[in-house]
C-alpha cells in the first residue's frame, strides 16, 4: 500500500511565530512545501532565501521547495544550498529547458520535480516523465492560497498515473497542490496521488494533528 505523504504549505503559517509552525510540521508532518514566487510568473510574492534558511535551522522533515518563478534555473543551486530536498519548476516557466532544469537540480543531488497548472494540457509534461522523480499537479492557478480545488484535477491526476504505469515508472510520486483538505483528500489518493499539500486545513485547523491523520487515513 502506497504510503501518503502530508505537506503542510508554510504560505498559510503564521510568520509571527515562525518557530511554532515549523515545529507543527516536524512533530506531525512528512514534507515542508515552500512557494516561492516571484510576482512575475505568478501575480504575488512570497518569501525568499533567508525565510527558507531560516525554515532549515529547524526543519526535521525534507523541505520540497516549489518554484512559481521565471528563469527557475538561475535558483537551484541557491535553494539546494539552503536544504531543499526536493525542488520543482514550472513546464509553462521553462518549456523547451525543462530537460536542462531537471539534469542541474540532480547535479545538485536534489530530487526533481515537474510542475502544470489547470489550464496546461498534461500530455505536456509526458515526455520529461521518465527523467523526474516526483511530479506537481496544481489543482488551482498558481499563486495565491485559499482556493478551492478544482474538480477536473482529479481527471489529470490519473491520467498522468496511467503514463507513468505505461512507461514502467508507477512509483514515481504524484504531489497535488490546492485547496486540499480532509473532505476531499480520499478522493485525490484515489485518483493517483500520494503528496497531498495542504494550507489552511492544516494552519487553521483547531487540532492540525487530527486534520492531517484524516488526509492520511
Amino acid at each position: 500500500m502506497t504510503k501518503i505523504l502530508i505537506a503542510p504549505s508554510m504560505l498559510a503559517a503564521d510568520f509571527l511565530h515562525l518557530d511554532s509552525e515549523v515545529e507543527k510540521v516536524n512533530a506531525y508532518a512528512d514534507i515542508f512545501h515552500l512557494d516561492i514566487m516571484d510576482g512575475t510568473f505568478v501575480p504575488n510574492i512570497s518569501f525568499g532565501f533567508p525565510v527558507v534558511e531560516a525554515i532549515a535551522k529547524k526543519a526535521r522533515k525534507p523541505m520540497d521547495v516549489h518554484l512559481m518563478i521565471v528563469n527557475p534555473e538561475k535558483y537551484v543551486e541557491r535553494f539546494a544550498k539552503a536544504g531543499a530536498a526536493m525542488i520543482s519548476f514550472h513546464f509553462e516557466a521553462a518549456r523547451e529547458k525543462s530537460e536542462e532544469v531537471i539534469e542541474l537540480i540532480h547535479s545538485h543531488g536534489v530530487k526533481a520535480g515537474i510542475v502544470i497548472n489547470p489550464d496546461c494540457p498534461v500530455q505536456a509534461i509526458f515526455p520529461y516523465l521518465p527523467m523526474v522523480d516526483f511530479v506537481l499537479i496544481m489543482s488551482v492557478f498558481a499563486g495565491f492560497g485559499g482556493q478551492k480545488f478544482i474538480p477536473e484535477s482529479l481527471e489529470r491526476i490519473a491520467a498522468v498515473k496511467a503514463e507513468l504505469r505505461r512507461i514502467g515508472r508507477p512509483e514515481v510520486p504524484i504531489e497535488v497542490d490546492g485547496g486540499i483538505g480532509p473532505a476531499n483528500a480520499a478522493s485525490i489518493v484515489e485518483a493517483g496521488a500520494s503528496i497531498l499539500v495542504a494550507g489552511s486545513a492544516v494552519f487553521k485547523a483547531e487540532d492540525p494533528s487530527a486534520a492531517i491523520e484524516k488526509m492520511r487515513g
